[in-house]
């Protein structure tokens, strides 16, 4: 059997000693080498506990992060991203800030063929912020269905009832 590319770079899974970021830290983020790189398929992470701070009064902002990608040659671990994620509890930004961030440090990790980050955040004063952003890769077809998805985001909007 020959060595996998990847073997050794894979840290934080199984390591039972984690230390939890205590601000962001894109740097918690590892890859593994996708077995299926000829193939166009989409992977899709929930994150319903994700957790910022306001970057004006301290409070906590609440969302649920949804990110899908396809991906290239690398893949997101996905106990790494856990941790990254769990990097911004104490990072103040605003949450259309926060998916940007999420999908840029994704984008130079990965460079996946395409990606979405979506943050459905609980309301605060009344109001929810859902932030879409997403990228598709410069000179392929996934560039064009990065446009036609952002175009036609959110035409059918979930109904609201419990935020």
């Amino acid at each position: 059997m020959s060595e996998r590319k990847d073997e050794g770079t894979l840290t934080l899974l199984g390591n039972k000693n984690n230390t939890y970021p205590d601000n962001y830290a894109p740097e918690m983020l590892q890859t593994f080498i996708n077995k299926h790189p000829d193939n166009d398929y989409f992977v899709k992470f929930n994150c319903p506990e994700f957790t910022s701070l306001c970057p004006i009064t301290g409070q906590p902002d609440f969302a649920n992060i949804i990110i899908s990608y396809v991906p290239g040659e690398k893949m997101v671990e996905s106990k790494s991203l856990k941790l990254y994620l769990f990097s911004f509890r104490n990072h103040g930004d605003f949450h259309e800030d926060c998916v940007n961030i999420i999908m840029k440090d994704l984008i130079k990790l990965m460079e996946p063929k395409y990606i979405e980050v979506w943050g459905k955040f609980t309301p605060r004063g009344g109001i929810s912020i859902d932030p879409y952003c997403n990228y598709g890769k410069p000179g392929t077809k996934w560039e064009d269905v990065a446009w036609q998805r952002l175009m036609n985001h959110d035409m059918y909007p979930e109904k609201v009832d419990n935020r």
